[in-house]
């Protein structure tokens, strides 16, 4: 199995990259998160991969870090959820919002995915509260949305932010002590420049 590839990266589409390895050119499914991570053509690049086997294909997928490759991993074993889904998934949700949706059982966050609807969303939380590492899905776990961060979302989202995008910065900016709803929307603004 190739659990890895180093080389330097040729070229990048939307869902896949192309990494020519000591003259030997592979295509490498993968998510826009990774893309945007590992650099521009004609770097070195490292991905770790999954070699998805099918009777009638073999298909390699990398991503940047061991987190991203293990949800991939985790996604794929969930009913009705195969290897573009998954990277669609990673592309449109970044890890700590997932593992957020998941604690909070928040499948409208998840149907914002092309390809996923609500059918599909509430299966793969009711798969993933048992394969996520319990650490992760304990993030913030047992803490509901406070009406102020749902504010925060909405208000990002009138700003022609997606739920997943809205969501993820306002977990990242976090909550200071007295700050205001002002205040709290340009912190998780910044976040979203940043990411």
């Amino acid at each position: 199995m190739i659990a890895g590839l180093r080389g330097r990266l040729e070229a990048a589409t939307a869902d896949s990259v192309l990494v020519d390895v000591s003259g030997v050119i592979y295509r490498v499914g993968t998510s826009a998160t990774t893309i945007a991570e590992i650099g521009q053509v004609g770097q070195a690049v490292r991905l770790l991969t999954h070699l998805f086997v099918r009777e009638d294909q073999l298909t390699l997928y990398g991503f940047a870090s061991a987190e991203e490759l293990r949800l991939f991993e985790t996604l794929i074993s969930v009913t009705g959820v195969g290897p573009r889904l998954a990277c669609a998934i990673l592309s449109h949700v970044r890890a700590d919002a997932l593992y957020d949706a998941v604690a909070h059982e928040n499948a409208a966050l998840l149907a914002t995915v092309p390809g996923v609807g609500k059918k599909t969303a509430a299966r793969l939380l009711l798969e993933l509260r048992g394969k996520l590492p319990a650490a992760a899905v304990g993030v913030g776990a047992g803490i509901a949305p406070s009406a102020d961060e749902n504010e925060v979302v909405e208000a990002l989202r009138a700003l022609g932010y997606t739920v997943a995008e809205a969501h993820g910065a306002a977990m990242r900016a976090g909550r200071e002590p007295g700050q205001s709803m002002e205040e709290r929307v340009l912190a998780a603004l910044r976040e979203l420049a940043e990411g």
